[in-house]
């Protein structure tokens, strides 16, 4: 057996791998700077040029999931996934069941063709609104959803970041060992090549939870939507178990005026001022300022409204000496009326808010908005929310007005699990031009065998041109974070293969576990891939995975390409811990813990191990 030797190059890469493993693992660092970081550290280390290092920014992988994500913004802004998905959801009637079959499999489908996390978001207020309407636990839905958004990844060769790069890492790959493949020509997988593995795993997991599903989901009772009710001087706001005070409180006469900054009754009393209805009438009317900030001015006799714990409502009027007021229904108009909205937006991965606080985003004064609670996980927060940092999962109790909601939705990375009221229409007149240009890259990529980066960026320009979105939205559309992610890894993994670490590793994995079978390397591939794509990332997983798997099988005697192609399917193997974009999204709105994911991912974790190795065995 040939003999490789530990060299100093390979533990660079190796130590740089490690690292990188860790600090994904631990979450010390965001994934792009990681790979800004591995872009930097392996041309400085010596272990590749410089222009080696950052030839990941312009592979046809990177270039390809830009485009994907600009189509799939301009697709989602025209509403032919909204058409789509209403259409759909009609023919589930009210079987529990069929509802889960249905949508799970239409949101499978839709993140075929854009990234699954946005297929994910599209659905939640649906389900939601489905859940509350028929009485059945949001839980017993969103799960299957989740897991099948992200199997949706694997029905096309764009589906997801692993599969969309998988063809270069194969051909780079090849290209370093042609001599010992004997000249033998490199084939690229086509864009409907995993079509038949995608299919037989989302039927496995459809079925899997159509009949297990009663016995491995959680039943949450929550209730699904928020709710508003009057209770003689107040008015109840609550959020599932969660239940708030809305109060009026008086001021008196002899008080001297003070902004709500020098008042500081957030720190203080942890209430959150909504409404200030003023003293002085104009027209026998009050001015009502239902959007104060922190210049707003408080003076006597104004009528404060705030929303807190009953608790902390009777502290701030005893400190204070404000009596609590009857309720009014101009006021309950002016501060909670048709025109104003409360909703939960939940932080998805990637979010430009996590690590950041309501106070560095100036969110109130910026947006008019009162953030009531931050829920993250069981635990509910109604104190210091300026000063609470952010973080991926994090949902968000919004009280304000629909237009300045639908502002945040425009800027802001925030997934709302309400539809929000009067939100502008859609450019559906677009919609013919959008389905063009995703016709337009699919033709060119599958007919005419064009370069698939630029077959997809045809497409996504072709949005731009014709103006189904504009340029700056197509720049906002696209997740930089996952870019430069991509970035730094595609060149770790050259390096891997380049100094012989990716052979160092596959030699002695040969030389321990002995002769590999097709089943066995298939089969050892998918679980190492499987662990690395959970604990780490499915992106990096692949990076490490396919050189490593590609040299495990040319050691074996075995073809390569296959060893690849599990590598790219089982990067999607992600469902034992919410790890997955996809599972961070739905944890808070489904009421999972990380033990329903345990619960419910394992079964679906090895069932997608048998089908994957059981299909790419009989059909390549």
């Amino acid at each position: 057996m040939e003999q490789v030797v530990l060299t100093p190059d390979m533990i660079k890469v190796f130590a740089l791998l490690f690292s990188a493993i860790v600090i994904f693992v631990f979450d010390w660092l965001r994934v792009d700077i990681v790979g800004i970081l591995i872009m930097i550290l392996l041309p400085l280390s010596g272990v590749l040029s410089a222009e080696e290092a950052t030839a990941g920014l312009s592979s046809n992988a990177v270039v390809s999931i830009i485009a994907v994500m600009i189509i799939g913004a301009g697709l989602n802004r025209t509403g032919v996934m909204d058409v789509l998905a209403r259409r759909i959801i009609r023919i589930a009637g009210k079987s529990e069941t069929r509802i889960m079959v249905v949508i799970s499999a239409t949101v499978s489908f839709i993140s075929s063709f854009m990234q699954n996390i946005g297929a994910a978001a599209l659905f939640l207020p649906a389900v939601t609104k489905i859940s509350r309407t028929l009485r059945i636990p949001v839980s017993r839905v969103l799960m299957p959803m989740g897991f099948c958004a992200i199997i949706g990844g694997c029905l096309t060769l764009v589906g997801s970041s692993p599969l969309i790069m998988l063809n270069d890492l194969m051909g780079s790959w090849w290209a370093n060992n042609a001599s010992a493949l004997r000249g033998a020509a490199f084939e690229p997988l086509g864009l409907f090549s995993v079509t038949p593995i995608g299919l037989a795993l989302l039927a496995s997991a459809l079925l899997y939870f159509a009949f297990l599903g009663r016995f491995i989901l959680p039943s949450v009772e929550k209730e699904a939507s928020l709710k508003a009710e009057v209770h003689g001087k107040k008015k109840v706001i609550g959020l599932y178990d969660q239940v708030l005070d809305y109060a009026l409180l008086r001021v008196p006469e002899d008080f001297e005026p003070k902004t709500l900054s020098e008042l500081g009754m957030g720190p203080r009393f942890h209430v959150t001022v909504v409404g200030i209805f003023k003293a002085s009438k104009k027209k026998g009317k009050r001015e009502m300022d239902v959007s104060p900030n922190r210049a707003s001015v408080v003076g006597p006799g104004d009528l404060v409204a705030v929303i807190s714990s009953k608790e902390n409502i009777e502290r701030l009027s005893k400190h204070m000496n404000w009596k609590v007021e009857e309720f009014h229904q101009e006021f309950s108009k002016g501060s909670l009326g048709p025109e104003y909205g409360l909703v939960q937006g939940i932080v998805p991965p990637g979010s430009s808010l996590v690590d950041h606080t309501m106070e560095e985003l100036d969110f109130r004064d910026r947006y008019r908005v009162n953030v009531l609670a931050v829920y993250r996980g069981e635990q509910v927060i109604c104190q210091h929310l300026n000063e609470i940092r952010l973080k991926t999962g994090d949902a968000l109790l919004l009280l304000g007005p629909w237009k300045k909601l639908r502002k945040i939705r425009k800027n802001l990375d925030l997934v709302f699990t309400e539809e929000l009221k009067g939100e502008e229409e859609k450019a559906q007149d677009k919609a013919v031009a959008a389905l063009f240009c995703l016709a337009l890259a699919l033709i060119l990529a599958m007919v005419f065998h064009v370069k698939l980066a630029i077959a997809l960026f045809t497409g996504a320009i072709g949005m731009v041109l014709l103006r189904v979105i504009s340029i700056d939205d197509a720049y906002r559309s696209v997740d930089w974070m996952t870019i430069f992610l991509l970035g730094g890894l595609i060149p770790l993994g050259t390096a891997f293969e380049k100094t012989g670490a990716a052979s160092f590793i596959a030699l002695k994995i040969v030389g321990l576990v002995g002769e590999f079978s097709t089943l066995t390397l298939l089969l050892t591939v998918g679980v190492l891939t499987s662990f690395f794509s959970l604990v780490a990332s499915n992106v990096g997983a692949t990076v490490l995975m396919v050189p490593l798997s590609m040299n495990l099988a040319l050691q074996a005697g075995l073809n390569p390409v296959l060893a690849g192609l599990t590598v790219g399917i089982a990067a999607s193997n992600t469902f034992i811990l919410p790890t997955h974009q996809v599972n961070a999204l739905i944890m808070r709105p489904g009421g999972y813990k990380t033990r329903d994911y345990v619960r419910a991912g394992t079964g679906m974790t090895i069932l997608y191990l048998v089908i994957m190795v059981a299909v790419i065995t009989m059909l390549y």
